[in-house]
């Protein structure tokens, strides 16, 4: 077999485990080159695949698996693995409606065990998973791979922390450290020492010298324990692992496949004799093997479609400024108004527009990690001494802080401003990141204001009115580039829970929340040339309502239509029906927004228009609505 056809013999791990560790270390350059090639047509998450690949192929090498279970930590390091489980061919249909997934999904594949889209949870689910094996007295043992900033977050080590108090035996962690966890590299002797002890002879031979030792009176062995923990504590990171009651190997050279695959074979004899829980810590390189990606991770992090040889990127054309960049360049701008604005990210300084707001403000801005919880708390914390902290966390990342945003925010009515970027539907990352539920669960809360721009001009004032209202205020805006309005250069803020009147009409009421309040007028266009008389009005705020407008447009047309996107279920509609509904309004009302159900990735444009939230749909549910009697 010759190495360029490895690849189109490997439909499972099976088949990839019928090689020699010679043709493992081909598989291994090849997979490197396939993911290259195939993202730089798809897009998608480049720089942590091309870093795990020799990990992941010796997890699956030297562990049974599926019947061994591989967890893995964040999917956008899986690449690789779902080309060795049976994907590599459909790998062109990444991210679209129909094809796989970015990240790693249950329905997907029978190596998929664990859905992976927010980080900082392989530990926990590995050790359920290992638990659950023990329960039922059945054989192999739970990997879990964790690493591109997964470390961060304090839920793997409370994992870690219950691991090690259950002794959990069948449990390996493999920490993936490509300095977006813990750092430190102290060298080839601490590598090689944890190598050779981990060795099935040196572990016979220390095992021999104890039974030794235990004839000689005194404390002999505990002596020879300390001095062998002592001098690896002194060359290696050993010790915060040991004393979480892990058996620790590392670091290793986690982009070198010879010394993986000696160092998880020991790690897997180790398992098989009881000797868990094992950790092993691989160095690596984030983007290893492409020059551009090892020479610009975060920018290769994630990536548009490609050229190979030249690394670049297709370029957007023109068009308007993203919502983001327009968040980073206002929150600039009011920082050099006001020194108490501070900013706040949670490891995602460049999706956030934060990374901008560094170069301008750098004492402050503030990188916590992936640490949702913390943000919050830290935010709530400088809001107690007169600061202005801006907490710019995505949608999705936000729910993981939800008892901060409540306890350490809301119940002490604390002026913390919250940025969800990436708020409505995201398109190929799917379901783990489509922002959907913000509006519901930040209304319900006390004394939260929660408001969304109908664009980018008014995405600037919205800030400015968050960060200046004397308590907790979230602003929610969509991903990619805004409508293209001008925008004024002068920052204002908007009268609190005041929505804005864009079109009068006599048939019926379109309220619309957010970005969709555009494709809601282009609705009343259509409606006009029908004959049908639709008033618009641009919401602003779900919470506080402009109820007297709303009101008043209910009473007079009878017939309301409330547009979002967001989840039908307590979002902004809801809010709607019950102050109508309050105020003993009577009026046919229907709700367009997100079903009840998981809306998986595919493009965000044609999902709009399948959720009937584009223009179209629009115009159809009015027009519906129009002929009721």
């Amino acid at each position: 077999m010759t190495a360029e056809t490895l690849l189109e013999r490997i439909e499972s791990p099976a088949d990839l485990r019928a090689l020699s560790p010679e043709q493992v270390a081909d598989v291994v350059v090849l997979l490197r080159d396939e993911i290259v090639r195939r993202v730089s047509k798809t897009g998608g998450h480049l720089a942590s695949s091309l870093g795990a690949v020799e990990l992941i192929t010796g997890i699956h090498y030297l562990f049974d698996t599926p019947t061994d279970r591989l967890v893995l930590d964040v999917g956008h390091q899986g690449y690789a693995h779902k080309m060795l489980t049976g994907r590599r061919r459909p790998f062109d249909e990444i991210g679209k409606e129909g094809g796989i997934g970015k990240f790693l999904r249950r329905e997907e594949s029978e190596h998929d065990h664990f859905g992976a889209g927010h980080a900082g949870t392989s530990v926990s689910a590995a050790l359920g998973i290992a638990r659950a094996k023990q329960h039922r007295g059945e054989a192999g043992a739970a990997i879990a791979l964790i690493g591109d900033g997964g470390m961060t977050a304090g839920m793997a080590f409370e994992a870690l922390n219950h691991a090690g108090e259950l002794k959990q035996r069948n449990l390996l962690v493999v920490l993936n450290d490509n300095e977006m966890s813990i750092a430190p590299n102290v060298g080839a002797m601490s590598s090689f020492l944890s190598r050779k002890w981990s060795a099935p002879l040196t572990r016979r031979l220390k095992h021999y010298v104890r039974d030794v030792l235990d004839a000689f009176p005194g404390d002999m062995v505990r002596w020879a324990h300390k001095a062998e923990e002592s001098f690896k504590a002194f060359i290696s990171p050993s010790l915060l692992f040991e004393a979480l009651g892990f058996r620790y190997l590392g670091p290793i050279q986690g982009n070198s496949i010879d010394e993986v695959l000696e160092t998880l074979g020991n790690a897997r004899r180790m398992i098989a004799d009881g000797e868990g829980p094992v950790l092993v810590h691989a160095i690596t390189a984030k983007g290893f093997g492409y020059a551009p990606a090892e020479a610009d991770p975060f920018r290769y992090h994630g990536v548009t479609p490609f050229e190979v040889e030249s690394g670049e990127m297709a370029k957007k054309s023109g068009g308007a400024p993203s919502y983001t960049k327009v968040f980073s360049d206002a929150l600039i701008e009011l920082a050099h108004q006001d020194e108490r604005v501070v900013g706040i990210t949670a490891a995602m300084p460049d999706g956030t527009g934060l990374d901008r707001f560094q170069a301008v403000h750098p004492d402050r801005y503030y990188d916590v990690g992936i640490a949702e919880q913390h943000a919050v708390t830290f935010a709530a914390g400088l809001a107690t001494e007169g600061m202005k902290p801006v907490a710019a966390i995505y949608s999705t990342f936000l729910q993981r802080a939800f008892d901060q945003v409540v306890h350490d925010v809301c119940v002490q009515n604390l002026d913390v401003t919250f940025a969800l970027d990436r708020a409505g539907l995201v398109g190929a990352d799917g379901a783990t990141h489509q922002g959907l539920y913000d509006i519901g669960y930040l209304r319900m809360l006390p004394n939260m204001v929660v408001m969304a721009p109908k664009d980018e001009n008014e995405l600037r004032h919205m800030l400015q009115t968050a960060i200046f209202h004397p308590g907790p205020a979230a602003l929610r805006f969509p991903r990619g580039a805004g409508v293209g309005v001008p925008l004024e250069p002068e920052l204002k803020s908007l009268p609190l829970g005041e929505a804005e009147l864009l079109r009068d009409g006599d048939d019926l009421a379109i309220l619309a929340f957010g970005h969709v309040v555009h494709p809601a007028l282009e609705a009343a266009e259509r409606l006009a040339g029908e004959g049908v008389s639709a008033a618009v009005l641009n919401a602003r705020f779900a919470k506080p309502l402009d109820v007297e407008r709303i009101a008043s447009l209910a009473l007079r047309c009878r017939r309301v239509l409330t547009v979002e996107e967001g989840s039908g279920l307590a979002g902004f509609g809801a809010a709607v029906m019950e102050a109508l509904a309050e105020r003993g309004v009577g009026a046919t009302l229907r709700t367009l927004a997100i079903p009840d159900r998981v809306v998986e990735h595919g493009n965000p444009d044609e999902i709009r228009a399948a959720l009937g939230l584009d223009a179209a749909g629009i115009a159809a549910a009015a027009r519906q609505l129009a002929r009721r009697s």
